[in-house]
């Protein structure tokens, strides 16, 4: 049975730009930074108060999805909050955020210009 994702791998092309970005300005937590045998290096990072967490490592088959939208949704309880936060310490933008009738979200890019929502989980 399965209880739930174990991490989300986000296509990237400088593996230190990413991690810069993802702890520094995102806010995550360097869980993992080690080299693999194949001289690859695996970054996994903690969502504060999450169990998923997120990889940024790039096999060769998905380099072409750097810098496309994704499909991975972020959720926080604040979206406004966490927009000013992450907007304050340099994360770009595609807009203010936006009430909907299901919820409110925004859009940001990192610095590959892949894609994500931020979005409220109420």
């Amino acid at each position: 049975m399965i209880t739930g994702i174990k991490f989300v791998a986000i296509p990237i092309s400088d593996q230190d730009r990413a991690l810069e970005f993802y702890t520094e300005k995102v806010g995550f937590v360097l869980k993992t930074d080690e080299a693999s045998g194949d001289g690859m290096r695996w970054i996994e990072l903690e969502i504060p108060g999450a169990q998923t967490t997120v990889v940024l490592f790039t096999a060769d088959a998905h380099r072409l999805l750097i810098g496309t939208p994704s499909n991975i949704t972020f959720g926080t309880d604040d979206v406004i909050q966490a927009y000013a936060e992450m907007k304050g310490r340099g994360v770009e933008f595609t807009g203010p955020p936006t009430e909907q009738p299901w919820g409110t979200f925004a859009q940001f890019r990192d610095p590959d210009g892949n894609s994500f929502i931020l979005s409220s989980v109420d």
